[in-house]
């Protein structure tokens, strides 16, 4: 394999984090390496604990690493939660060429005009996504490149998020030995994978339904129009069951997957398991049934939640619906309430690669699926160039100029 065929994405998450190997042949993409470990150190999608971080991304990559054979040096990194914020912008610049025809360059020119906004100076620009050129006063157009005009500007949404946060991302994966090629959105990732042209255009929201956190991205008119975070997701269900059944945390995060069901009317009453209870020596069973009885009203809560926040954001007709995604969406029952309660149509978004048909790794296929698609058509994305798969810097390179490249990163990658 060469060097440009090879994307590698880390999903930092609340449960888990994953390292997903992506390869690209003659423009497919196949998922060749899936690294997962068990999340430490993150609370709510935030990082409270750097070293317990640093190793759990160190496992998620060894594991992908020996499953495919080759040592990661750079990845590309998801970001996500409620420090992102969205803000309009706009730019101008004259065409330079002499031949008035509009190359890369232009382009390049245009997306860092589109850059230049105030911002406290606690938050940084993490990516640019041009929603329309304008050339000569022409509308509408989505790749100006080649075409002949004087004045071309660019509509633009500005993704900015707090630095505390991002160089806190950036300083864990440093650490974990590899270096960070870009920083992606993933309500970009998730709905380049997710969501079709049409939806994107009448309007949808995307509903990324984690461990720790919801994540929720609203498309119009081809882009992204809002987003928001909820610090409330699947482990919520986890707690309510541990008290209910008074067990242990972990003990019914393992009867919440093997059993668990939302919706009441659909749990089999003959369906039993045992639970060692917390203060006794003596195991005591349980029906399905009342395993969903516990969880059909948090799960409703969730999705009043939801929709409360949708219309928060000013959004009450939704066309296109919702897609759901994510590893809490997996559960018998999930779409049955989502149907109920946000009383629009729903889907379940699942990516379609062997190895990772599952709802939790969305984001994580989504990176690269984004990076695939962007990052050799411009550097003046969320994303810059394709990773190398070769050899791990050495601790001494690691540690050489850490500071230095974590202050310049955000500033290369857009």
């Amino acid at each position: 394999m060469s060097s440009n065929d090879i994307i590698v994405s880390l999903d930092i998450g609340t449960s888990k984090v994953r390292a997903i190997i992506g390869e690209l042949n003659n423009g497919a993409i196949n998922i060749i390496g899936v690294g997962s470990a068990d999340s430490e150190g993150i609370r709510k999608g935030a990082i409270v604990d750097i070293d317990q971080t640093v190793q759990s991304i160190r496992n998620a990559i060894d594991h992908a690493e020996r499953m495919v054979g080759i040592q990661i040096a750079e990845v590309y990194v998801g970001i996500a939660g409620n420090h992102i914020a969205l803000q309009s912008s706009h730019g101008v610049v004259a065409v330079s060429n002499e031949d008035r025809e509009i190359g890369e360059e232009d382009i390049e020119r245009v997306l860092q005009a589109s850059r230049v906004i105030a911002l406290p100076p606690e938050r940084e620009i993490i990516g640019v996504v041009p929603k329309q050129y304008v050339v000569d006063g022409l509308e509408g157009i989505q790749d100006p490149r080649g075409m002949i005009g004087v004045r071309l500007e660019v509509e633009a949404t500005i993704i900015t998020g707090a630095k505390t946060s991002i160089h806190n991302l950036l300083r864990c994966v440093e650490k974990s030995g590899v270096r960070v090629t870009g920083v992606v959105l993933m309500s970009l990732a998730a709905g380049q994978l997710c969501l079709s042209k049409d939806e994107k255009t009448v309007g949808t929201v995307l509903v990324d339904i984690g461990a720790g956190a919801i994540t929720i991205a609203v498309y119009e008119e081809g882009s992204l129009t809002a987003t928001s975070t909820l610090p409330i997701g699947g482990e919520y269900i986890t707690n309510d069951i541990s008290i209910g059944l008074r067990t242990q945390l972990d003990i019914a995060e393992k009867i919440k997957l093997k059993f668990g069901c939302a919706v009441i009317e659909d749990a089999a009453p003959d369906q039993v398991f045992k639970v060692n209870r917390i203060g006794s020596n003596v195991d005591k069973q349980f029906s399905q049934v009342e395993l969903a009885q516990i969880i059909e009203p948090r799960v409703q809560e969730i999705f009043q939640l939801i929709r409360s926040e949708v219309l928060r954001l000013g959004f009450t007709d939704i066309p296109g619906g919702y897609v759901l995604t994510g590893g809490a969406v997996s559960m018998p029952g999930m779409l049955e309430i989502a149907q109920a309660e946000l009383e629009n149509s729903v889907r379940m978004a699942v990516p379609d690669f062997i190895g990772v048909r599952d709802p939790a790794y969305t984001s994580g296929v989504g990176i690269i699926h984004y990076v695939s698609k962007f990052a050799r058509q411009r550097t003046s994305t969320a994303v810059k160039k394709l990773p190398v798969a070769n050899k791990k810097p050495s601790s001494k390179e690691n540690k050489t100029g850490l500071f230095e490249r974590i202050k310049n990163y955000l500033s290369e990658f857009i």
